[in-house]
């Protein structure tokens, strides 16, 4: 469901599809959430909004960049558990 806020005036479903689609079409990776239609005389201003990404945490283990230990074998998952942690002051 997408949400959308069209101020200064009105717009046909077709012409809001068309925002909806030039949304989709520039930012394919995106997942739309709003938009925001703002009528200012013959231009339309749009504000897109866009679902957040989930985020993966990275870390430095035993010098590999990773984000699960679920792909080392046995040796490397000893050595990231024998490894002295630091504390973040």
């Amino acid at each position: 469901m997408i949400d959308i806020n069209v101020m200064g005036g009105s717009l046909s479903e077709a012409e809001v599809q068309y925002y909806i689609n030039e949304a989709r079409e520039k930012y394919p990776e995106k997942t739309l959430r709003a938009i925001e239609l703002e009528l200012d005389g013959g231009y339309v201003n749009a504000k897109y909004s866009f679902a957040d990404v989930p985020f993966q945490r990275i870390r430095r283990i035993t010098g590999y960049l990773v984000g699960t230990l679920d792909r080392f074998n046995n040796a490397k998952r000893a050595e990231e558990k024998a490894r002295v942690k630091h504390e973040v002051m």
